[in-house]
């Protein structure tokens, strides 16, 4: 397929519910950023929530247009459970990365920069971008989550917004 200057080529997850394992859905991605072509799809789970919620449509880009490090977030091959994670890199000692969902009380530990697919480049929720998460603010976003406050007030919130639901 041949583009213009303003088109981008995507591989994207149909709309409709296509279950795949994390094995496979890492051969994809791995696949569309082997074509230098960004890759679509519907996160799964609750670790970056807020910023990034079940259900919402995650863009991951090749690494060759966009630098990886302190807060940025990263989908990566997880060492251990050779699973597809998308969390934020939250400290770095030579080429290994410390990444940490913004949401879970502990780091995923220190991920070969080889184990790294691609950066999140754009979030979507519903008909509009999410922005908060991806820019400066990412810096104090690591802050609290390095230091767990970030999992402690995402608890609290929870329990607020159930209270007075009345659920």
């Amino acid at each position: 397929m041949k583009l213009n200057e303003t088109e981008t080529e995507y591989c994207v997850i149909p709309e409709e519910e296509l279950s795949l394992s994390g094995e496979a859905m890492a051969e994809l991605l791995q696949a569309s950023l082997d074509r230098n072509a960004p890759f679509k799809f519907k996160a799964r789970g609750f670790s970056m929530s807020p910023f990034i919620k079940n259900g919402d449509v995650v863009t991951i880009s090749p690494l060759l247009d966009y630098s990886i490090g302190f807060g940025k977030l990263a989908a990566f091959i997880h060492p251990q459970t050779g699973k597809l994670v998308i969390h934020r890199i939250v400290g770095q000692n030579g080429n290994r990365y410390l990444i940490k969902g913004d949401r879970s009380t502990e780091a995923d530990g220190l991920i070969p920069r080889k184990n790294i697919l691609g950066a999140v480049t754009r979030v979507e929720r519903g008909d509009r971008k999410v922005r908060i998460g991806m820019g400066l603010e990412r810096y104090i976003i690591v802050f609290l989550s390095r230091t767990r406050i970030l999992s402690c007030l995402a608890w609290i919130w929870k329990k607020i917004i159930s209270f007075s639901s009345g659920v």
